[in-house]
Parts: C-alpha cells; structure tokens; sequence
C-alpha cells in the first residue's frame, strides 16, 4: 500500500489514462470545455481523482475482506473460507437418576408353635436309592400340616443327608431311598410341633422330651420342629448339619445303635452322642464317619 504522497506522484494507470483521453475528446467536443477544465484546476475533482478514488476504496474494502473471513491457506480451494456464526450451545448436565435401592429380602422366619393339629401329609417326592449295601430302608417324609415347612423340600434335604459320604451308607451295608406318598414303605419320618412330638415319644416308647428332643419310635422317627428350625445351642455350625445331626442320630437308633459318650477331649463327638444336652470336651460332630473314612466312636451309655 502506497503513501498519500506516493499515489500523487505514481504515474497513471493505463486505464486511467484511457479515461483521460476519453474525456479530453469529449471534451473538445462540446463547447465550453475550458471552462471545465479551470474549474478542475480550481480543485473540484475530475474524473481521473474519482476513478482514483473508487480505486482505493476498493483496495480498502478487498483488504478488510481478506482480514474479516481469514484470508487463505494452502488447502483451501481458492475462496474465502466463511467464518462460522453459528453457536453451538454448552450442553446443560442433566443429573442421572438415582438407581432405585434393591430392598435387602427379609430371611424367611418358619413360625414354631407349640402344638399343631396332629395330622400329616406325606411328601410327594421319590428319589434313586442311595448306598451299595443289601439292607434298603425305604422311607417317607411327613410334615405336620399347618406349618411353614415344605414337605418335598424337607424330604428332599433329608434325602441329601442320607447320601452323604459320610452317612450311614459308607457302613457298606445300609442303603436308602426315598418314596412318595401311596408307596411302600419301612419307616416314616416326621416333623412335628413340640407339643405333637411329646405325644407321638409318649405314645410309642413312654419317652418325655420335653418339648425339647426327638425320638425314635417303632415305625420311625420323630423330629421336633423346635430343633429343625432352631438347631441346638451346644452346636456350632451351618442349621443344615445339624439337621444332619439329628437324622443320622435318630435313623442310628433305628439301625440298632445305642447311645455314646464322649471319647476325650478334643475328639469329634459320636453321632450317636445326645450333644444337645453336653458336649463334655467333645467337638460337635454331624456324620457317623469322619473325613478319612473311619466310624466316630464312644464309650456306651448305661
């Protein structure tokens, strides 16, 4: 860009020039045409200043284009990359919700009353039979009506217990299996209120169990619904096995075993001990047999 001074003494540009001649001819043309020119000499701008003019406004204008959309770059196709107007609003944060609590599920709580109504129904539930040995006891489970207990469950968790390794069957010489209702049967095993299992010992061996023992009967045996539930506070350990505890001891009984004592201190407890009424320096023990395979043992009871 030139200087004020610069543009007065530049020399025309060609077509400035042109208009010059043009105008000089048109000009001589027509009269009156030195007056024109003095009064161009006076200072009134002729066409070659108005030309200029329109020239620089021009230059001005085109330079505050280029400045304004941001020139050129070596990767652009030749025009004027276009400033962008558009405003891209800030995205309000949205809050997420807050994932509804999973309400803890409350433990199922089996009602123990003292008493119930004195019947049973029979679980309808079979099973394979259980142990290699020749002497099959088929049984039923029969669960006193009006109680929180399922009768299939508690059969079929009775019959889980008989099928352990550690149960009866490792004798080789006891087997098991499980029978529905309207089936033949050797035994029943029954689950029944304090107050019904007092009656049904009574009745069958003249046994008082306080409301608190089972027993063995002659044609099977009696569980108490307080134990099944509540298990024994000299048992430390999952109410499953001692659940365990109590099958393996009353079915013991039925297979002619008698009671036991304590061995010694710090020996597992015969299965075949009452540990409900004391250890006696004994570790509470479920299962006939221990882990490497031998039968857990005790003084006889008088």
């Amino acid at each position: 860009m030139h200087s004020a001074r610069e543009r007065e003494s530049a020399p025309p540009t060609s077509s400035a020039v042109a208009s010059d001649r043009v105008g000089r001819q048109h000009g001589s043309s027509h009269r009156g045409g030195g007056r024109r020119r003095s009064a161009h000499r006076r200072g009134r701008p002729g066409r070659r200043g108005c030309l200029a003019g329109v020239l620089v406004a021009a230059g001005l204008l085109g330079s505050a284009v280029f400045f304004l959309y941001g020139g050129r770059s070596d990767a652009s196709s030749g025009a004027p990359r276009p400033r962008s107007t558009v405003i891209t609003p800030t995205p309000t944060p949205t809050r997420s919700p807050k994932p509804t609590p999973t309400p803890t599920p409350t433990p199922t709580r089996i009602d123990v009353p003292s008493t119930g109504t004195g019947t049973f129904v029979t679980a309808r539930a079979s099973g394979a039979k259980v142990g290699r040995g020749s002497h099959l006891l088929r049984y039923v489970v029969q669960v006193e009506t009006g109680l929180d207990i399922s009768p299939a469950q508690a059969a079929n968790e009775i019959a889980d217990i008989l099928a352990a390794p550690r149960g009866w069957t490792h004798n080789g010489v006891s087997s098991f299996q499980l029978v529905s209702a309207g089936e033949p049967y050797d035994l029943k095993v029954k689950i029944a209120t304090p107050g019904t299992a007092d009656a049904l010992c009574w009745a069958g061996i003249h046994q008082d169990t306080q409301g608190e023992y089972n027993c063995e009967i002659r044609n099977g045996v009696v569980v108490n619904l307080k134990r099944w539930v509540k298990g024994s506070p000299t048992f430390n350990g999952p109410i499953h096995d001692y659940r365990a505890l109590i099958i393996n001891h009353e079915m013991g009984h039925f297979l002619g075993h008698t009671h036991m004592t304590c061995a010694g201190p710090g020996q597992l407890a015969p299965v075949m001990m009452q540990q409900i009424k004391g250890l006696h320096g004994c570790i509470a023990n479920a299962w006939p047999y221990d882990k490497s395979g031998h039968f857990v043992s005790g003084p006889q009871m008088p």
